[in-house]
């Protein structure tokens, strides 16, 4: 199972690449679980200095933009 994490203070972009993510993963077929990292300090300790972020399985993907579905599909693929 893929786990997401999308880290940020739970503003707007950050529940929109919540969304993206959900979205990728279910036209991959992917079996998923999605967390949303709201506390600064796991944040930060997590080594994210701009939100929001995406992480697949612990590994920082992207941060500082709401990525696309297609792009979230393009980086699951790879």
């Amino acid at each position: 199972m893929m786990k997401f994490q999308v880290l940020g203070s739970g503003c707007a972009k950050c529940k929109a690449l919540g969304q993206h993510a959900e979205a990728a993963a279910q036209a991959l077929g992917l079996e998923y679980e999605l967390e949303k990292v709201t506390d600064m300090n796991a944040i930060i300790d997590a080594g994210v200095t701009r939100t929001p972020a995406l992480a697949v399985n612990g590994e920082i993907k992207s941060t500082g933009k709401v990525l696309s579905v297609e792009e979230i599909k393009t980086l699951l693929s790879a």
